[in-house]
């Protein structure tokens, strides 16, 4: 899988970048239409914690990000 970082405009509830808003990729500006699916997963040798998110986005296509909780960044996953 390959991971690019991203720029991400989130909410920002109680625990921090909770869900994306808009995102960058590609030099495109995308809005999140509709969150499609989320879920967690966790390393298991290096506990490295990631909230993934299914969404469609406003260009028209559905994408894959994740949050990177560990070092608190955003990465696009193809």
């Amino acid at each position: 899988m390959e991971e690019e970082q991203i720029d991400v405009i989130s909410y920002s509830g109680s625990k921090g970048d909770e869900r994306p808003l808009t995102f960058n990729h590609q030099g495109l500006r995308i809005d999140v239409l509709e969150i499609l699916d989320h879920w967690v997963e966790e390393g298991f040798g290096d506990k490295v914690r990631k909230r993934y998110f299914r969404v469609k986005g406003s260009d028209g296509n559905t994408h894959r990000i994740y949050f990177n909780e560990n070092i608190l960044k955003w990465y696009y996953a193809s």
